[in-house]
């Protein structure tokens, strides 16, 4: 019978067999006749354990010159043993070298500062903390589309070159269109949710969103990826029920799925277990006079900064929502407050433990007169919105929606210091390799 090829992750289904797995060795020590051979394939990591009278002559003298990342093809049989984080291990019968590399792995086991290992990141994503990090990141994605999709939610993709400013102009990244003038890497797909929400009634984009803030902060990249739901007739109250019961799902599903994950960052998982609707709210004027009471020195109207949001979300077990901003530090598309006009029904929702905001969102102005008053208070080009108006001449709705930064969630469900490993290829203002 022909040795199967199979992947690490499906070893346990093979206990006893013989297989044949390929990938790369990232680690190696040997002790006298026996090499002990640490093997990764993408799907996991397994320990290969190579003694002399088990195998070739050949096959172990060769082990015993491979260099870190060799690309091997091993074969062995597959034992239990419950002390591995596998939970088995391979021994080996077999060695083949499909590639060893000439010189030494630039990434040894020493520690790296965090320059050179970015300055590497194509090859620092080989380590088991950035193995853990992404799976984590692919399960907050799949939870999200999926939640979304069992929810009634149309996926409706936005261009990434647009002619219409979302969120400020002071964060854009604009080149010259052919002969058409100025257009934009989109800041938000927000803009396109909304008509998509009129033909549609549930929709999200996701993808990639750019801002040229020259921030320097742990919680802001220049380019990442956003998802943002768009629903019609849903006000403020039903947006902010969407939000919690979107991330509290999120949360159950990544603590159902990625328990080996979690354990190798060392996150603790208790706070991430507080994660359950309802979350704490709390509108602008009642944190602004809490952060006074911690000694923030914010001056009311003004947006918070991250040592803001730090101070407040430190306050709170499980995310809080802080409701109703003045409308001059928000966006021009948010509604008017009902009954102050200083003020705009929207939301951030902060993260615990200093997370700070993982989602802002709000009720949409779905007033003819206000929005057009409003683009021209921020001197926005009028003629850029002259399609976005139309949502508002033809069968103008209530409705409400907001965008979740993905590596902002995965930096706080992993517990990481910087959102820059979160992403695969982080985009800052000082990096743009590889």
């Amino acid at each position: 019978m022909p040795v199967s090829c199979v992947q690490i992750r499906e070893l346990p289904q093979h206990i006893d067999e013989e297989v044949v797995i390929r990938g790369w060795m990232y680690n190696k020590r040997s002790s006298g006749k026996i090499h002990f051979l640490q093997l990764r394939d993408g799907s996991g990591f397994v320990q290969a354990v190579m003694v002399k009278n088990d195998v070739a002559e050949d096959d172990f003298e060769n082990a015993k010159n491979l260099w870190f990342e060799a690309c091997l093809e091993v074969t062995g049989k597959v034992r239990a043993d419950q002390r591995a984080p596998s939970g088995v291990e391979l021994s080996v019968t077999a060695l083949k070298v499909l590639h060893n590399p000439t010189e030494e792995y630039p990434i040894g086991k020493k520690e790296h500062g965090i320059d050179f290992l970015l300055d590497l990141r194509h090859l620092w994503l080989r380590s088991q903390r950035q193995h853990a990090i992404m799976k984590i990141r692919e399960q907050v994605i799949w939870t999200t589309r999926e939640y979304l999709r069992n929810n009634g939610f149309l996926l409706v993709d936005s261009p990434i070159i647009t002619g219409s400013i979302g969120e400020g102009a002071s964060g854009l990244f604009d080149l010259d269109y052919f002969d058409m003038g100025k257009a934009y890497l989109a800041q938000t797909g927000q803009l396109y949710a909304e008509a998509a929400a009129a033909a549609y009634g549930k929709v999200y984009t996701f993808g990639p969103t750019f801002r040229a803030e020259k921030s320097k902060t742990r919680r802001h990249l220049t380019e990442f990826w956003m998802v943002e739901p768009e629903v019609a007739f849903y006000d403020h109250e039903d947006n902010m029920h969407l939000q919690e019961n979107l991330v509290s799902a999120i949360v159950e599903q990544v603590l159902l799925h990625c328990g080996k994950e979690l354990a190798l960052l060392e996150r603790d998982v208790e706070p991430l277990k507080k994660v359950v609707p309802p979350f704490y709210r709390i509108t602008y004027d009642e944190a602004v006079k809490k952060l006074h009471s911690l000694g923030s020195d914010i001056q009311y109207g003004e947006d918070f900064g991250n040592d803001d949001e730090t101070i407040l979300t430190q306050q709170y077990d499980k995310p809080v929502f802080v409701e109703c901003y003045p409308k001059k530090v928000k966006a021009f598309y948010m509604k008017e407050h009902p009954t102050n006009p200083d003020l705009v029904l929207c939301d951030d929702l902060l993260a615990p433990e200093g997370y700070g905001e993982i989602i802002g969102g709000s009720q949409r102005e779905d007033d003819m007169e206000r929005l057009v008053a409003r683009i021209r208070e921020q001197g926005l080009p009028e003629e850029s919105y002259t399609w976005y108006l139309d949502l508002r001449r033809y069968g103008t709705f209530i409705h409400s929606g907001f965008g979740m930064g993905i590596e902002r969630v995965v930096a706080w469900i992993c517990g990481l210091q910087h959102i820059r490993e979160a992403i695969p290829w982080p985009r800052t203002i000082y990096r743009l390799n590889p």
